[in-house]
C-alpha cells in the first residue's frame, strides 16, 4: 500500500482539512522510496486491523492509535517495529493533509511494553560492528580470481571505508566513483539524511594493504567488467550467479545477505548477527579508534549532526579505552 492511497473514511472531514490527489502524490513522493515501501507495509497491516475492529484508519483517533499499539505489544512486536508503525500512521496523515493523531497515550503503552520486555530479559539486537581483524578474515575467504569473490571484496571494503548504508551501496553507479591520485571520490546522490538529493562527495584515501585498498579493488572490478565484455557504465555492484556470470544491479537485500554469508564462512564472532550495517558501524568505530574526531566521522558517514547513533559507537569504544577500572591493579 502506497502512502498516498490511504484515504479518509470519515465524512465529517471538511474540505479545508483535505488536499487534492495531485498534491497528495507530490507529498508522498517527498518521502524516501525505502521509507514509502516500509510504511506502506505497516499501513496495510494497520488498515486491516482497523477494518477488523470497526475503527477508522484515517483520520485516526488517539484512542485507536493507543489500542493498536497495545495490540502490537500483545503480539510481542519489537519496540522499533511499533515505532515504525506509529511513524507510518502519522506520515499518512501528513501526506493526506490531515491533523496528526496525538501519540501521548500510545507512547505510554509503548513505554510499558519496553519495561515488560526488559524485565523478561529481552534486549534490542544490534548488528555488531566489523572490526579490522574480522574484516581481514572476511576478505581472505573471498577469491579475487573469481567474479563473485572480487565483487564481495569490493563490497566489504567500500562499505567499510564509505561507512555506507546498504541503500547507498546498491544505488552506486560506476560514474559515481572517481579515481584520483589521492584515492576515491564517491558521489552519494541521495541518502537518508539528504532527502532533497543535494548529493555529497565522500573522499576515501588509498588503503595500506593491497587486499583492502579501495582504489585497487575498484580498478580491478572495472577491469574485470571490461575484459568480460560487460558495460563499464551503469551499476557498480552487480549480481553474480553461481557460474560466475555478472548480471544487473545488486539489490539491497542481496547486499545484506552477502555480508552475513561471508561473515559466517569466515567464522567471525557473532557472524549470524552481521548485516550490511555492520560495515557502516565498523568503519565509524575504527575511525574513532584511529583518532578521528566525532564531527569528521559524522560528516564522512552522512549522519545528522549530533546523531545519537554515532555517539553510541563512540561510547562503545570509550567504555574500554576510558574504563575507570583500567590500571587499578586487579
Amino acid at each position: 500500500m502506497e502512502l498516498m492511497t490511504l484515504t479518509a473514511t470519515n465524512n465529517t472531514v471538511s474540505t479545508d482539512h483535505t488536499v487534492s490527489e495531485s498534491t497528495r502524490a507530490r507529498m508522498a513522493d517527498g518521502v524516501a522510496q525505502n521509507t514509502r515501501r516500509a510504511y506502506g507495509r505497516a499501513l496495510a497491516v494497520f488498515t486491516d486491523w482497523c477494518t477488523a475492529h470497526r475503527r477508522t484508519a484515517l483520520p485516526c483517533t488517539p484512542q485507536t492509535l493507543a489500542e493498536y499499539v497495545s495490540q502490537m505489544a500483545d503480539d510481542d512486536r519489537a519496540p522499533s517495529s511499533i515505532e515504525q508503525a506509529m511513524s507510518a500512521i502519522r506520515t499518512a496523515h501528513r501526506v493526506a493533509g490531515m491533523e496528526l493523531p496525538d501519540t501521548t497515550a500510545a507512547r505510554l503503552v509503548l513505554r510499558s511494553h519496553r519495561r515488560n520486555r526488559a524485565a523478561a530479559g529481552s534486549r534490542t539486537r544490534k548488528a555488531p560492528p566489523v572490526v579490522i581483524d574480522s574484516l581481514r578474515r572476511m576478505i581472505d575467504i573471498c577469491d579475487p580470481d573469481k567474479a563473485a569473490g572480487l565483487r564481495d571484496r569490493l563490497l566489504l571494503v567500500l562499505g567499510f571505508a564509505l561507512m555506507g548504508r546498504r541503500s547507498e551501496l546498491a544505488a552506486l553507479d560506476t560514474a559515481d566513483v572517481r579515481l584520483t591520485p589521492q584515492g576515491l571520490v564517491v558521489l552519494i546522490r541521495k541518502s537518508k539524511t539528504d532527502q532533497d538529493a543535494e548529493g555529497a562527495e565522500v573522499f576515501i584515501p588509498h588503503g595500506q594493504h593491497l587486499d583492502t585498498d579501495p582504489v585497487a579493488l575498484v580498478r580491478a572490478w572495472l577491469a574485470l567488467l571490461e575484459t568480460t565484455g560487460k558495460p563499464t557504465d551503469g551499476p557498480l555492484l552487480r549480481s553474480v550467479d553461481r557460474h560466475g556470470n555478472i548480471g544487473g544491479r545488486m539489490p539491497e537485500k542481496s547486499i545484506n545477505e552477502a555480508v552475513r554469508r561471508i561473515a559466517v564462512r569466515a567464522a567471525v564472532p557473532a557472524a549470524d548477527a552481521y548485516t550490511a550495517h555492520s560495515l557502516r558501524a565498523g568503519g565509524a568505530t575504527a575511525a574513532y579508534k584511529g583518532g578521528a574526531p566525532v564531527s569528521a566521522i559524522a560528516a564522512h558517514g552522512r549522519w545528522a549532526e549530533g546523531s545519537p547513533v554515532v555517539l553510541g559507537y563512540i561510547r562503545a569504544v570509550d567504555k574500554w579505552t576510558d574504563n575507570p577500572m583500567r590500571g587499578v591493579g586487579l
